[in-house]
C-alpha cells in the first residue's frame, strides 16, 4: 500500500521540523558516533559482544531498548570469530504501513599502519570524524539512530514501523549477522535500507566466491631437493592460470552502472617452514568478484576446473575449500518506494542528482534480497570508498554529510510511514 502523503505545504513543513530537530540534536548525534568508534571490533579476531553491549547502552539511553541476539558461541568460532551479538529496536505504529529495516554492521578490519589519527579515537578535525569504521559503517548506526529519533519527535500519527538492525558479521560474509537473524525468524521486514554513502543510491552489487587452496607437496633438505615435491612451484603454476583469467574476465562487462566486470584477486599466501627446506605446503586464498550477470555456480565450477587443469602436471595434490558464496544483489520489485524519495530528498539537500547505481562490492543486503525483501543501499559517506580512506588508514568521514543523510533518511521514513 503507497503511504498517503499530505499537501506539499504541510509536508514541506514537516520536513522543516525534522531538519530543525537534526540540526539541534547533531553535536549528540556526533558524540553517538564517537563512542561507537571508540570500542574497537576488529574483525579478526571478531570479539564483537563488547561493542553491542555499548551500543545497546548508549541506545537505552535515548529511550531506545535494543534486544540482544547472541550467536551461539559454536556457530561463532566455527567461523574463525570470537563472539557476536546482533541488535534489533522495533518501533510499531498503527496498522496498514511497511515495516522498514535499517541495517548498518559494526565489525571492521583491523586499522593497519599510517594513521595520523587515533584508529579508535573519533577525532573531530577540519569538520571530519576519524577512526575505523567512521565512514563504513557506524556511520550509519548515527545515521539511522538520529533519523528515527528525529521522525519520532514530530509526534505524528505513523503507520507500519521502524527496526534498526545493529549487526557485527559483515566482514566474514554476514551469514551470522542478518543472515542469522533471518534464518532465526527474529525479523521479516517489508523494506530494507542499508549503510551506504550520501551520493547514490546503490540498488545493485557484485557478488564474491572465495575459495582456500592448499598445496600439498613433499618437505626436502634444500641440498637435495629431488627428494621433495616442491608445493610452491605448484602453487605458482596455479596463481598464472588464476592471473590469466583475469584477462578473460575483462571481456565479460555488466550491464548495471557502476560495475564493470568480474575479476579474481589472490590477497593471501602462505607456506614453508625455512629458506633451507623445499616447501610442502602451500595455501592461497582467492577473491573472485561475480556480476550480477553471473551464475555463481557456474562461476565456481570453471574456477574448480581452471585449478585442476593447471595443477595436472603437478606431483603433489591440491585441495579445494569454499569459504564464502555472497550472491550479488539485483533490485526486487517494490525497491522504488525506498529509492524515490531518497532520490528526491538527497537532490533536495545535496543540491545534485542523486543517481542510482551498482556497486562492486558485496553487502550483507545480498541476504534480505535472496528472502525477497526489496532493498537500497544508502548513507552518510563520500563518493567513492577511496575518497573515505574506508579500510585504509586515516579513515574518516564528513561530518556535514552525516548531517545531510540523515535529514534524507529521516524525510524518507516520513514520507513511507506518515498516516
Amino acid at each position: 500500500m503507497s503511504p498517503i502523503i499530505p499537501p506539499a505545504p504541510d509536508r514541506q513543513a514537516l520536513y522543516a521540523q525534522l531538519d530543525a530537530w537534526i540540526a539541534a540534536h547533531f553535536e549528540e548525534e556526533v558524540a553517538y558516533l564517537q563512542a561507537l568508534v571508540q570500542v574497537p571490533t576488529d574483525t579478526p579476531p571478531g570479539n564483537n559482544a563488547p561493542h553491542a553491549q555499548r551500543t545497546a547502552e548508549l541506545l537505552a539511553a535515548m529511550g531506545l531498548q535494543a534486544e540482544p541476539h547472541a550467536v551461539p558461541q559454536e556457530e561463532v568460532e566455527a567461523a574463525g570469530l570470537q563472539s557476536i551479538t546482533n541488535l534489533i529496536v522495533r518501533r510499531r505504529y498503527g496498522e496498514g504501513g511497511p515495516v522498514i529495516a535499517l541495517n548498518a554492521h559494526g565489525d571492521v578490519v583491523p586499522p593497519g599502519e599510517g594513521w595520523t589519527h587515533g584508529p579508535y579515537s573519533g577525532e573531530v578535525a577540519n569538520g571530519r570524524l576519524y577512526g575505523r569504521a567512521a565512514a563504513v559503517s557506524k556511520s550509519d548506526f548515527a545515521t539511522y539512530t538520529f533519523a528515527l529519533r528525529a521522525l519520532e519527535s514530530l509526534q505524528q500519527p505513523l503507520r507500519g514501523g521502524v527496526e534498526l538492525h545493529f549487526t557485527y558479521d559483515e566482514e566474514f560474509g554476514g551469514e551470522l549477522g542478518p543472515g542469522w537473524l533471518l534464518r532465526q525468524g527474529l525479523t521479516r521486514p517489508d523494506l530494507l535500507l542499508a549503510a551506504g554513502f550520501s551520493y547514490q543510491v546503490v540498488t545493485a552489487h557484485n557478488g564474491c566466491l572465495q575459495m582456500e587452496l592448499t598445496v600439498h607437496g613433499r618437505m626436502a633438505h634444500a641440498a637435495i631437493p629431488d627428494t621433495g615435491i616442491d608445493a610452491l612451484q605448484g602453487a605458482v603454476t596455479i596463481l598464472n592460470a588464476l592471473y590469466a583469467q583475469n584477462e578473460r574476465y575483462r571481456q565479460l562487462c555488466s550491464q548495471v552502472p557502476g560495475i564493470q566486470h568480474p575479476y579474481l584477486n589472490v590477497g593471501r599466501i602462505e607456506g614453508g617452514t625455512n629458506t633451507n627446506v623445499v616447501p610442502g605446503k602451500v595455501v592461497l586464498k582467492l577473491d573472485r568478484r561475480m556480476i550480477p550477470e553471473e551464475d555463481p555456480v557456474q562461476v565456481e565450477a570453471e574456477l574448480r576446473q581452471v585449478i585442476a587443469e593447471a595443477a595436472r602436471g603437478f606431483a603433489g595434490t591440491v585441495e579445494i575449500r569454499r569459504l564464502l558464496l555472497a550472491r550479488s544483489l539485483k533490485p526486487l520489485p517494490g525497491h522504488e518506494r525506498l529509492v524515490e524519495p531518497l532520490q528526491r530528498h538527497g537532490q533536495a539537500l545535496f543540491g545534485e542528482p542523486i543517481p542510482t547505481s551498482g556497486t562492486p562490492l558485496y553487502t550483507d543486503v545480498r541476504l534480505y534480497g535472496e528472502q525477497g525483501i526489496p532493498a537500497a543501499i544508502y548513507g552518510a559517506g563520500p563518493r567513492t570508498v577511496l575518497e573515505s580512506n574506508a579500510k585504509r588508514a586515516d579513515e574518516h568521514l564528513v561530518l556535514d554529510d552525516l548531517r545531510r543523510a540523515t535529514q534524507v533518511v529521516a524525510r524518507t521514513l516520513l514520507d513511507l510511514l506518515c498516516a
